[in-house]
């Protein structure tokens, strides 16, 4: 239990940066929409991807560096391609992440109707972020994400509890299911599985966060600690995947009312989704949780990008005797998150009315860059020239990882025909 405690902490990290946008916003969203016609695309999501999320932290076990390090491994290639990937996606994933938060804080201090706030909010939200890792407080910062995850798990348990005893909503007259397999379906059904828990390139966070975690406490984790760590933070952005689906479901579909494109009456949709079971009383409540676990989701996206951003421009363009001091010097880790920062803040200005437009937007590119880093995860923890062979997945995870590259390449394939054939 000691050695667990220990090892706790880049699991939760990942639960937090998984409950963001793919569970308020995307799993909300096809609750109401489509009631629970896409549950089985929000399992198998979670289904196929856990592998490739767990070699991040089997890796970084068993190697005792980033899965970024067996990258280079494996060829210059693809430490390359992943560098590219990143530069690729992480704007548009850091503005996703950036507007949906705005949009919490805009509705938790009131100032949904006021237009002029709308890039404001972001501004001031992207100053806080940045400003926090710069100093080095995200220490303090993790701590109460815990506390204010529990808050927000334990109001959703609470109101996904309540749901189901009080049954869905009465539909309006002549309501009439969408359909699920035409082209608007498909796209939807890809972009709500891009970030379902969250997107696979995300999977070298998990091994970062695991090395600094080693590094923070001095203390080396078995294999099985660490995996410990992974699952248990995986589980629950699993449970809760399937709650916020059932809110949706339960409280919108069928009303007659749509999600709007709107971050802050967006927001105030999702929180309403807790007064309506638990009550008036708790609106204040969640507004906060919901707010913060978005926050702590922000955070945690900048904190990983400018982490990747910095481990692969090290291992591309800097010897191994002056990489160490580049780590300890901290500029091009600071420098990445203003390069993160700006970028995000210009891809918001473009989509300040369509939330689901740079949502969808992000999560499909995800999806598309999945299956290769799909793959190079796999290899790199089952061939035994960069893990030992104590390390390697079982049998049953290795059979679950080809079922999950041939899903991810298929509904990729699938994507691809419907948008351009």
């Amino acid at each position: 239990m000691q050695g667990i405690l220990k090892a706790l902490g880049p699991g939760i990290l990942f639960a937090s940066t998984a409950i963001g946008v793919s569970h308020l916003v995307q799993s909300t969203r096809a609750g109401a929409e489509y009631g629970f016609l896409l549950l089985w695309a929000v399992i198998c999501a979670n289904l196929f991807k856990y592998p490739f999320f767990e070699y991040g932290s089997r890796y970084a076990n068993a190697a005792g560096e980033s899965i970024i390090d067996g990258y280079k491994r494996v060829g210059r290639w693809m430490l390359i391609a992943y560098f590219l990937i990143t530069i690729a996606s992480m704007f548009f994933v850091t503005a996703a992440v950036g507007f949906v938060t705005a949009g919490f804080l805009e509705n938790l201090f009131g100032l949904n109707q006021l237009t002029d706030f709308k890039l404001l909010t972001t501004l001031i939200l992207f100053i806080v972020c940045v400003g926090i890792l710069v100093l080095g407080k995200y220490s303090v910062l993790d701590s109460m994400i815990k506390v204010i995850g529990s808050v927000l798990l334990l109001s959703t348990l609470g109101a996904f509890i309540l749901t189901l005893i009080n049954g869905p909503i009465e539909k309006v007259p002549n309501f009439t299911p969408p359909e699920v397999w035409n082209d608007t379906g498909i796209l939807f059904i890809i972009a709500l599985m891009g970030w379902m828990p969250t997107a696979v390139d995300l999977s070298a966070w998990n091994s970062l966060w695991t090395i600094e975690r080693i590094k923070q406490t001095g203390y080396k984790p078995t294999l099985k600690e660490t995996l410990f760590d992974f699952n248990f933070g995986y589980i629950i952005s699993a449970i809760l995947s399937v709650c916020f689906i059932t809110l949706g479901a339960f409280i919108m579909y069928g009303s007659g009312v749509e999600m709007s494109q709107q971050s802050a009456t967006f927001a105030n949709q999702v929180v309403e989704l807790y007064t309506i079971t638990i009550g008036e009383w708790s609106y204040f409540i969640i507004a906060v949780a919901a707010f913060s676990i978005m926050f702590g989701t922000s955070i945690a996206v900048f904190d990983g990008y400018a982490r990747a951003l910095e481990r692969s421009f090290e291992l591309l363009f800097f010897k191994e005797e002056d990489q160490e001091t580049l780590l300890k010097s901290r500029t091009f880790y600071i420098v990445s998150l203003l390069v993160v920062a700006i970028g995000a803040f210009i891809i918001i200005a473009q989509f300040i009315s369509n939330l689901k437009a740079l949502v969808d937007l992000a999560t499909t590119i995800s999806f598309l860059i999945a299956p290769l880093v799909a793959v190079v995860n796999f290899k790199l923890v089952t061939d035994e020239r960069f893990t030992a062979k104590e390390y390697h997945p079982p049998q049953w995870l290795r059979l679950l990882s080809y079922a999950g590259i041939v899903y991810l390449v298929g509904f990729g394939l699938l994507f691809l025909w419907v948008k351009f054939i």
